[in-house]
């Protein structure tokens, strides 16, 4: 349709790129604690895609969060990810994803490593997501 897309959070919250890496792991005042995706149960299913798609990275000789950029940058021109960092190392990071070619195989494995029902937990908690514009 030519509608463009900016994906919100496309790291998962940080997730992606190794933030929240076991229960616990934030710090106290961390608004992602409050998070669905970021509760116990919730991330530690999250964390086993994780690991099915660090290590289909690893083989690409990329991160978590080049490849989810990457998938995201396949998408076609008008789907334009902003990840933030505060961190300049992320940022170079995250730039490189747009230099990965990634072929439709190496899409459908991205695809099959984390397919979107399987991620656990809502994006926000019920008094937030009220506030969504849907």
């Amino acid at each position: 349709l030519g509608i463009g897309l900016v994906p919100f959070s496309p790291l998962g919250r940080g997730l992606l790129g190794g933030a929240g890496s076991g229960p616990g792991a934030l710090p106290q005042h961390d608004l992602r604690r409050i998070m669905p995706r970021f509760e116990e149960a919730n991330l530690r299913r999250n964390l086993g895609l994780l690991g099915a798609l660090r290590a289909l990275a690893d083989d690409l000789g990329a991160t978590p969060a080049q490849l989810a950029l990457g998938w995201l940058l396949h998408r076609g021109p008008n789907v334009v990810p902003i990840p933030g960092t505060s961190d300049p190392g992320r940022l170079e990071e995250n730039a490189a994803a747009a230099a990965l070619t990634l072929d439709a195989a190496t899409l459908a494995r991205i695809e099959a490593a984390v397919p979107a029902s399987a991620v656990a937990g809502r994006r926000y908690p019920a008094a937030l997501e009220a506030l969504v514009d849907r």
